[in-house]
């Protein structure tokens, strides 16, 4: 197996937990599909769908909602999500960076957090873009390096071996000027907005605990660090120390960057 198929099959385990953060994101899905201004009819593509926030949302607008995900147990609860909401939506397993779908296919493309951890940006921008009628909209949310949620992704990457190729961090696609470049010439009317997140904690350490199940990266860190405890301590007192400025009110506030544009005509 090479590693790239590894890294993937790494993620589909390690992101089966991230249904306990469903109700964090539900809001902020909302968020995307208005920004990206969908509406009725509309041909729409939910990549990296996780537990369908995304995709039911813009269901229950009206659109015709095709969802993919590496995740077969986050898709279990996304169908389960749609039946719960009376919504139609096409789920499929499957690969940001090989959509199974034709070209020009979709009037929008959108990814809450999803497309962000394909291991080659690249490919998986090539493909969305691929997909995406001319005059379509694309529409995503990141989370830039110097948020909560970047930072302590850095933090992460610190305390894992490093992969055999480098892998882009997944906060990349949180920065503007990566961006224009990553997707160049092939749209027009590019825009950025942040917004925050609210994660409800009793302490830093109950934040912890919840990120430590069901964040993906991290869920698979902790495995890693179980064996060596002096280790698994002093990242864990690093990551309270920089989730602490972000505390108050039994609130974490996780700031997050949306990105939209349109494919060039």
């Amino acid at each position: 197996m090479d590693h790239l198929t590894q890294f993937k099959e790494m993620q589909k385990q390690s992101w089966a937990q991230f249904a306990l953060f469903e109700a964090i994101t539900t809001p902020a899905a909302a968020r995307l599909v208005r920004y990206a201004t969908i509406a009725p009819g509309m041909r729409v593509l939910d990549v990296g769908c996780g537990t369908g926030v995304v995709a039911i949302t813009a269901a229950r607008l009206g659109a015709v909602v095709h969802a993919i995900d590496l995740t077969p147990v986050l898709l279990e609860r996304a169908r389960e999500n749609g039946r719960l909401a009376q919504v139609d939506v096409d789920w499929l397993e499957g690969d940001a960076e090989s959509l199974p779908f034709p070209d020009v296919h979709f009037d929008a493309v959108l990814s809450h957090f999803g497309h962000i951890f394909a291991p080659r940006p690249e490919v998986a921008i090539a493909e969305m873009l691929r997909v995406l009628k001319p005059g379509g909209a694309i529409a995503f949310a990141a989370w830039p390096p110097d948020t909560l949620v970047g930072q302590s992704g850095a933090l992460s990457a610190r305390y894992f071996p490093p992969p055999p190729t480098p892998i882009p961090p997944p906060t990349q696609w949180g920065e503007p000027k990566i961006i224009e470049q990553r997707l160049g010439s092939a749209v027009e009317n590019l825009k950025f907005e942040r917004a925050t997140i609210l994660v409800p904690a009793l302490s830093l350490a109950h934040y912890r605990a919840g990120v430590e199940r069901a964040a993906g990266p991290i869920v698979k860190l902790i495995e890693a660090l179980a064996a060596d405890p002096a280790r698994l301590a002093s990242f864990r007192s690093e990551f309270d120390a920089i989730a602490a400025p972000y505390f108050a009110d039994n609130l974490v506030r996780q700031e997050y960057v949306m990105t939209s544009a349109k494919k060039v005509q």
